[in-house]
C-alpha cells in the first residue's frame, strides 16, 4: 500500500505526449510489435534482454576539479523478476559490477518488474540481498523510481532499509576525504503519483535538495527520469539518469516514440551535452511493459569523471562497450 503523498508535492506536470506505455498497450500491443520486429527478430530480443554488456564513459567535467578524478557504476531499472532477470542474473551484475572495482556505486530505481511476463518471482528481499553486496570505497547509495512508487513504494523502502543501502529522496551527502570532497545528490521521483486523466504528480524538490549543499565541492545528481535535465543548473558537474530503458525497443523511424519522456528522444540515451551541463542516461538492465529488448541490450554504466587539465582543455568523453 502506497503512503499518502508528503506536503512538498510540485504542481502537475505537462501532460506527456505518447510513451512506450501508451503505444505497446493502446492500438500495437504485444502482438503488433511482434508484426513490426517480425518473429525473427522478437525471438532475438528475447534472447538480448537477458544478456550483460558494460558501457563505459570518460567524461571531463569543467565543474570537476582539475587533476580529480572519480570511477562510478551505474546500476538502473534492475525490474527484478523473469524471464529476464531471475536471481541468477542479479547475481551475475553484481558480480560484473564490483569487478569494475569503481570508487562509488549509485542505483537508480525501478528495483522489482511490474509486468504481466514475470515468471520467476524475485521477492523484495532477494533482490535487495543481492545488492547488498556491492561493493565500493564510498559505498553504494540508491534513489526510488516511478514503478517503486507506483506499485510498492513501502516493501522497496524497507527492502532497502534491511541491507543497509542508503536512499537519497531530495536530500545531499558529502563523500570522500576532506581536500577531495563531493557532494552526491538524490532527487525525489517526478512521476511518483499517476493522477486521474493521464497527468503524473512528483515529489522532487530540486531547489531544496541542492540547497543542503553547503560548500564549493563539485556536485553529482542522481535522477531517475531524465526530464529534469533542463532545469539542472551549470554548478552541477554531473548528472546522471535512467528511466528510459534507451526506448528498450530501437527500431528505425518508430523508437523515438517509445521513449518515456516529454521530450522525445532528447534523452533517451547516452551522453547528452548541454549549455555545459552533462548528463548520462543509462540504458537500464530489466525490461519495463513487454520483456523485449532490441538494439538496447542490458547494460552496467562505467563513468571515469575528472576534471579539466591544467592546459584548460574543455570538456570530451569516450565511449566503448565490452560484451
Amino acid at each position: 500500500m502506497n503512503s499518502q503523498p508528503p506536503h512538498n508535492v510540485v504542481p502537475l506536470r505537462p501532460k506527456r505526449r505518447v510513451t512506450r506505455r501508451k503505444l505497446l498497450l493502446g492500438g500495437v500491443g504485444l502482438t503488433g510489435l511482434a508484426g513490426i520486429v517480425g518473429g525473427g527478430t522478437t525471438a532475438y530480443s528475447y534472447e538480448e534482454a537477458k544478456s550483460l554488456i558494460v558501457t563505459r564513459y570518460r567524461i571531463v567535467s569543467p565543474r570537476w576539479p582539475a587533476g580529480k578524478r572519480l570511477s562510478i557504476t551505474v546500476i538502473a531499472d534492475l525490474h527484478a523478476g523473469g524471464p529476464n532477470m531471475g536471481r541468477a542474473q542479479i547475481h551475475r551484475i553484481v558480480e560484473t559490477a564490483n569487478a569494475l572495482k569503481s570508487d562509488l556505486v549509485v542505483l537508480l530505481g525501478d528495483y522489482f518488474a511490474t509486468h504481466r511476463f514475470v515468471d520467476e518471482k524475485v521477492p523484495h528481499p532477494v533482490w535487495a540481498a543481492e545488492l547488498a553486496q556491492l561493493r565500493a570505497p564510498l559505498g553504494t547509495w540508491a534513489i526510488i523510481g516511478n514503478h517503486d512508487w507506483w506499485y510498492d513504494i513501502d516493501g522497496v523502502r524497507k527492502a532497502l532499509a534491511e541491507v543497509k543501502i542508503p536512499v537519497l529522496e531530495n536530500n545531499a551527502v558529502a563523500l570522500g576525504e576532506p581536500g577531495n570532497r563531493f557532494w552526491l545528490a538524490g532527487l525525489g521521483d517526478q512521476i511518483a503519483y499517476r493522477l486521474d486523466g493521464g497527468g503524473f504528480r512528483g515529489i522532487d524538490d530540486l531547489p531544496g535538495t541542492l540547497n543542503q549543499v553547503r560548500t564549493d565541492d563539485p556536485i553529482i545528481l542522481l535522477v531517475h527520469e531524465p526530464d529534469i535535465f533542463p532545469q539542472v543548473p551549470e554548478k552541477v558537474a554531473l548528472t546522471l539518469a535512467g528511466h528510459t530503458h534507451g526506448a528498450q525497443v530501437r527500431i528505425p523511424l518508430i523508437w523515438p516514440w517509445l521513449v518515456p519522456s516529454a521530450y522525445g528522444a532528447r534523452y533517451a540515451y547516452g551522453h547528452i551535452v548541454e549549455e555545459r551541463r552533462q548528463m548520462v542516461v543509462s540504458g537500464g538492465l530489466g525490461t519495463s511493459i513487454v520483456p523485449l529488448r532490441l538494439g538496447v541490450p542490458p547494460e552496467i554504466v562505467r563513468i571515469d569523471l575528472e576534471g579539466p587539465s591544467v592546459n584548460g582543455a574543455g570538456p570530451r568523453v569516450s565511449q566503448a562497450i565490452s560484451r
